[in-house]
Parts: structure tokens; sequence; C-alpha cells
């Protein structure tokens, strides 16, 4: 087994066939960071380059989080411009590197995947939930709209309803209703999602490995491709609003915001 450490928060494990990328910042509930991004990556590159690796697994550090999501505090404080530039399309472009990964990928959701959290298990061929685990887009909450691709992403796997009845409501669902949805592929116990997840990536990896790749593009080929430029217009029209400022100044305070409608 080799273990590399590219970046503190970001570690990454080949064992095998097997290349398991852990989120890495469990006091911060897993939160996404710039940094963040560009460990996940190079380390994509590196693992896309390995014909060794035949099945790529993610997962969140800790008992409480898969990932909350970006980072609030890393992208509150950007310009209107920076925030194109640096925060949402680089964050488009590497979830696009992940789900276009040759290797099958599995996100094993220890713990809530919220926001770009939830943004990440979807751009993964295959999710895989402990059963205490909530999934949410709680992005309207702080007068914000999805950034990374999950109105197109959520809405091709659960249909345009079940993905307007999270975006809109922002409320936490259940891994059981996730389920029933199509956003979670199984629900598992919280002590046997470990082994869940190994038994399903050594299943995938002992098959034929080129068939493999070929059938997930296939499948992939019937996926619309991600709004990109719609959501980036979408962010950078609702993360500067005197409803952002309050948003983002309520979730700092620990408080419930109270909107004006600009």
């Amino acid at each position: 087994m080799n273990t590399h450490v590219t970046d503190r928060t970001l570690l990454v494990t080949v064992d095998g066939p097997i290349a398991t990328i852990t989120l890495n910042r469990p006091e911060k509930l897993n939160a996404i960071t710039p940094a963040m991004l560009a460990t996940l990556e190079d380390a994509l590159g590196a693992i896309e380059a390995d014909a060794a690796v035949r099945v790529v697994v993610i997962t969140g550090a800790g008992p409480k989080a898969f990932s909350a999501g970006a980072d609030v505090g890393a992208w509150s404080s950007l310009a209107p411009l920076e925030m194109w530039r640096t925060w949402t399309r680089t964050g488009h472009r590497v979830i696009a590197r992940l789900e276009g990964l040759r290797q099958p990928t599995i996100a094993a959701l220890n713990g809530i995947a919220y926001g770009g959290g939830l943004e990440l298990a979807l751009a993964c061929d295959l999710r895989l939930a402990a059963d205490h685990v909530t999934l949410a887009a709680p992005e309207v909450g702080i007068a914000t709209v999805p950034g990374w691709g999950m109105t197109t992403r959520l809405a091709s796997i659960s249909g345009p309803a079940r993905a307007k009845q999270m975006i809109l409501t922002g409320r936490p669902v259940a891994a059981a209703e996730a389920a029933s949805w199509g956003v979670v592929s199984e629900v598992v116990p919280a002590a046997d999602l470990d082994g869940a997840t190994a038994d399903l990536a050594a299943r995938i990896a002992a098959q034929a490995p080129v068939a493999v790749q070929v059938a997930k593009q296939l499948i992939d080929g019937l996926r619309p491709r991600s709004a990109a430029s719609l959501e980036a217009l979408g962010g950078g029209l609702t993360a500067f609003t005197e409803d952002a400022r309050e948003g983002q100044t309520a979730f700092r305070e620990r408080r419930t915001p109270a909107y004006g409608g600009s």
C-alpha cells in the first residue's frame, strides 16, 4: 500500500488496483478550499496516468462528514471577477475532471454531503451512503446557487422535480430517501460502509479493465453536459447581492438570515 500526502487536507492511498482519495479536514467537516481543489486536480491527473489503478474511491475523514461543501470563508470575500476566475471555473474544471476519469469512481458517504460536497459525490459513478447520512443543496439559504454543476447533474440523476425540491428548499434529505430518488446507489449501516465500499471496488477491479472503462464512457455519453457557463453567471449574479451579504454574515454568526429580496 502506498500513501501519498500531497497536501495535509487531501490524502491519496493506492492499494493494488484501488486508489482512495480522502478529504482530510475533519475539524472543518471536510469543507473544500482552493488548495484542496488544486491538490485534487493533481491527484486525478496522476491516477488517470496510472495504468494499474482500476477503481477510485473518494471519502471524507472523521465520522461526521463526507464534505460540508465549499468553505464559505474561502469564497465569500472574493470580488466578482475573482469568484468567476479562481473559484467557480476551477471547481467546474476539477469536478468535470473527476466525472470524466477513465476509471470508475465510488463516493463513500461516511457523513453529511452538502453543497460542494454533494456536487463532488454527484460527479462519481456510484454513491454508497452510511444509513445516518443526510444530503443537501443549501446554497439558496445563503442567497446563492449551486456553483459546480449540481443543477445539471442532480436533475439528470434524480429528475428535475426532485432536483428542484432539494435545491429550492435546501432541506436535508436522509440517505434512504435519497436512495429512493436514485441519488444514492446503496445505503448500508455505518459500521459496514468501509467493507461494502471495498467489496464493490474489488468487484469492479476484478473485471476486464478496458471493457469496464469503455462501458462507463458509453453510459456517460447519455448524460447531458454540465451547464457550467450558466451556473457561473448565476453565481456571479447571486453571490454579491445584499441578500448574499446577509446570508454569509448570518452563516458566520450562526443565526437565521433576514432577507429583503435584493
